[in-house]
């Protein structure tokens, strides 16, 4: 899937001042040094090449995080409007994401109540009020109820009442829509309250979806995610496309939980930068790079922001879902040109340089070479991330 929508609403917000954010973030922020005062601490850390290529491990993963927890699926920000609903496969659950006339977001099984088939097949963002499976002609609200049967008077004591899509426990946390996907009791004890203040202050709950496309990559998904916790490759991997942009230096980094937040100063940045102009694009001077519990990639830009969901197939197989959103639709020519320019130029960064970087590492570790992976100063946030994720592994 590779398609870039258009969503007709207002713009409410050119672009992000200091003062939108948080206070937390500008906290943060403010903490980031003068690019020739950053300090380098170096470090010495290992992790086995089974955490990316066992069985076992990936096993354990699915049973105690993936399946243990609520886990994104989606953004809030694609289904803009009421009745709005899409197909998203996700993590190998065929799902139905809707938004009713009330504003409320659901997660449905895309599996029809009389043979199991999917309702909708495509990707497509629809706006609709019912859905019919293309089997049987059963149809559905888009509230997941069963309003119509094709030949009821052949169904002897059919309920219908009982036949409703599989409805999901769902929550909308900071713009990402989180859903447990083995229908039980969700524990929402991992997901920061903070880090979804922090999402809302960026407008990720309420932004304009520009495009999105999937990647199927033959990687783990924690191979696929630490590029987006480390500095280390960003000036080496990214030189000819856009490295020149970024420090070789240390984030300014906070740890909640499972859930880490880091920001950065550009090329030439200094601290007095933030106080020169209270309405400038504060995304202009800093980048904000966050992974959210356990598999949300968040990197700010000037103009956009990415968002990731990286969803494990298998032990060397992850689905990525990418988007990217901005404040609202293109409204003059211009913007339309920076938005076009900005989303190919990220796919291709993402895409041909940091997913590709993932690919050719899993094609190395799936040999047992090597047989432990080492971490530099630069790559600290990756073994935080990891402690992190190692704690519920290993509760009973």
């Amino acid at each position: 899937m590779n398609e870039v929508v258009d969503i007709t609403k207002s713009v409410g917000r050119k672009v992000t001042r200091l003062s939108d954010l948080t206070a937390s973030q500008q906290e943060s922020i403010r903490r980031i040094p003068a690019e020739k005062d950053a300090v380098n601490v170096p470090l010495a850390a290992t992790r086995p090449n089974a955490i990316f290529t066992g069985r076992e491990r990936f096993d354990l993963e699915q049973t105690k995080i993936f399946r243990r927890f609520p886990v994104p699926v989606t953004l809030a920000a694609l289904l803009p409007d009421a009745g709005s609903i899409v197909a998203v496969e996700a993590y190998g659950v065929p799902l139905l994401v809707s938004r009713t006339r009330d504003g409320d977001v659901n997660v449905f099984v895309n599996a029809c109540q009389h043979k199991g088939a999917k309702l909708i097949e495509d990707c497509t963002v629809h706006t609709q009020s019912r859905m019919t499976c293309p089997y049987h002609a059963w149809t559905y609200g888009i509230d997941g109820k069963l309003i119509g049967v094709a030949r009821a008077d052949m169904f002897a004591g059919l309920d219908k009442s009982q036949r409703s899509l599989k409805r999901l426990p769902a929550r909308v946390f900071g713009g990402i829509v989180y859903a447990q996907l083995d229908g039980g009791d969700p524990d929402y004890s991992q997901l920061s309250d903070q880090i979804a203040a922090d999402f809302t202050a960026l407008g990720i709950a309420d932004g304009h979806v520009y495009g999105r496309q999937t990647f199927e990559l033959k990687a783990n998904w924690k191979v696929v995610l630490e590029p987006f916790l480390e500095g280390y490759h960003v000036q080496r991997l990214h030189a000819a496309s856009i490295g020149n942009l970024f420090v070789d230096a240390p984030n300014i980094v906070d740890v909640f939980g499972a859930n880490i937040r880091q920001v950065s100063g550009r090329i030439d940045y200094d601290p007095a930068m933030l106080d020169e102009d209270a309405e400038a694009n504060i995304h202009k001077l800093v980048t904000h790079a966050y992974t959210a519990f356990p598999n949300v990639v968040v990197v700010t830009s000037q103009y956009y922001t990415s968002v990731m969901i990286l969803m494990p197939r298998d032990a060397d197989r992850t689905t990525v879902h990418y988007f990217m959103l901005t404040p609202g639709p293109a409204t003059t020519p211009k913007a339309e040109e920076v938005f076009k320019r900005s989303y190919e130029l990220i796919i291709s960064v993402f895409g041909g340089e940091d997913f590709r970087a993932a690919e050719i590492s899993q094609a190395g570790l799936s040999t047992g070479v090597p047989d432990e992976v080492v971490y530099c100063g630069l790559e600290a946030n990756i073994v935080h991330y990891y402690e992190a994720l190692e704690s519920l592994l290993e509760r009973a």
